[in-house]
């Protein structure tokens, strides 16, 4: 809802309402500098979330040749299948190895090796190494790293934080403007045909609306993800008692790392959990003797752990196997720590012990990831992404009929400036509730400002069929 989404201000029955007109413009102004700084990056979020809702369908089709197998017997074990992958890179040492899904796939071996962490997809049959490949090569990865940023450091990721945040100020200002407001065309059908540009504008606007809900869900949940205000969220929910149960590690010693440290993926309330610690009998007089990855596979198995699972191996004297699936159910969610000498699950955490909070948290993560319903969820999220394009499009399409030839083409300053005091006011409260986004947008306010002290070169220009 960029611009502009009903009549002018001047059109509208407000002759006698110069608040009124000014707040308008103020926002619709608003709703033009946000749209604009960040149409490009929700084009990105919108193409690369629309690929990455079918990641299994990918892998199962294009990626067949690693990932799909045909049964053929008795499978061999998990360290034989391992000890396959590193004889196909020789020096590598092994982090995870994470079970078949199913009769019909590959087991998947994860290597730290020269180039570093690596994917290695084995036959579970025949020992067959099927392929490898670098982990943030992977094309699944490729394409959330770009979706989030990641590859482009820190900075640039804290850039999608803000633009999540825009996507909730752009549905609510354009709501505002949409408003029908003694309107009765272009409300909720699309007038005129492709060359006149009020269609671009009812489109951008129906499209709008009629997503607005899904958009905002959209932007919340991909927030959690974010470095700073997600992970500030898990933190202070963490600490207040709503995110995983803490109390599951009272009688465990902990380690330094977290979960995200040993897995190549995890659920977002227990990302931060630490590891629990082996322990390590204090009057041993010879090195302790490990279970190993067949024992612990055992003991995850008969624990009822679905399969296709991941199991972290253990980094040092004190490192714990870490069997975990995060599959479409949330009900079958969990993750096993388990003592790598005696075998003894230190923790057993599942989606149904986190707190009515953490659960509906993670409820609202699984549908964005579009795993929730199946393949209803899929294209529900899928339509989502698709209307974030569309919206993006139409916007881009309005303001380029609309803007005067060598002009950027600003929607009218307010009259009364005295409309800025409030806004500031809504400002600062988006600020105190996403900080990033509230600082952008006291930048996106002084820009404002400038713009309209330098109007002999960004001229504001009125609507116009």
């Amino acid at each position: 809802m960029t611009i502009e989404t009903i009549a002018s201000p001047g059109s509208v029955r407000t002759a006698a309402e110069p608040g009124r007109i000014s707040l308008y413009r103020a926002i619709w102004r608003w709703h033009f500098f946000a749209g604009l700084l960040v149409i490009p990056f929700l084009l990105n979020l919108a193409i690369t979330g629309s690929i990455y809702l079918f990641d299994e369908e990918i892998d199962q089709t294009f990626f067949a040749s690693r990932n799909v197998v045909a049964p053929a017997g008795t499978p061999l074990s998990p360290s034989t299948i391992v000890d396959m992958a590193m004889a196909a890179l020789p020096g590598a040492t092994v982090t995870a190895y994470r079970t078949p899904a199913g009769p019909d796939r590959s087991a998947r071996v994860t290597l730290d090796a020269a180039a570093g962490s690596t994917l290695v997809f084995v036959n579970p049959y025949s020992g067959a190494v099927l392929d490898q490949v670098v982990a943030a090569q992977e094309f699944n990865q490729v394409v959330e790293d770009l979706h989030s940023l990641d590859y482009f450091g820190k900075p640039v990721e804290r850039i999608i934080e803000i633009v999540a945040g825009f996507a909730i100020l752009l549905v609510f200002t354009g709501i505002f403007l949409w408003w029908p407001r003694q309107q009765t065309g272009g409300v909720v059908t699309v007038r005129g045909t492709a060359a006149r540009r009020v269609f671009w504008r009812d489109l951008h606007a129906v499209t709008g609306i009629f997503s607005a809900g899904l958009i905002v869900f959209m932007a919340f949940t991909g927030l959690l993800w974010s470095g700073y205000w997600g992970a500030n969220v898990n933190s202070t929910l963490t600490a207040a008692g709503y995110g995983y149960p803490a109390a599951l590690w009272d009688d465990v010693p902990p380690s330094t790392r977290v979960t995200k440290d040993v897995l190549s993926k995890t659920g977002w309330l227990i990302e931060n959990a630490p590891l629990p610690a082996s322990t390590i009998a204090a009057k041993a007089t010879e090195p302790a003797a490990a279970i190993g990855l067949d024992r612990a596979v055992e003991i995850a198995d008969r624990a009822g752990m679905l399969p296709g699972y991941e199991m972290a191996v253990p980094s040092g004297e004190t490192g714990v196997y870490t069997a975990a699936i995060f599959p479409d159910h949330l009900a079958h969610e969990r993750t096993i720590h388990i003592d790598q000498y005696s075998g003894k699950p230190l923790v057993d955490l599942s989606w149904r012990q986190y707190p009515a909070v953490g659960r509906a948290i993670e409820w609202g993560i699984n549908v964005h990831l579009g795993q929730e319903w199946g393949l209803f969820n899929q294209l529900l999220m899928l339509a989502t992404c698709l209307a974030i394009v569309l919206a993006c499009v139409s916007a881009v399409v309005m303001w380029w009929k609309r803007r005067p030839t060598g002009r950027l083409g600003v929607p009218p300053m307010p009259e009364r400036r005295s409309v800025y005091i409030g806004l500031w006011a809504l400002a600062i409260v988006f600020g105190l509730a996403f900080p990033l986004t509230g600082l952008a947008i006291v930048v996106m306010i002084v820009v404002d400002q400038l713009a309209g002290r330098l109007s002999s070169q960004v001229r504001p220009v009125h609507s116009g069929n």
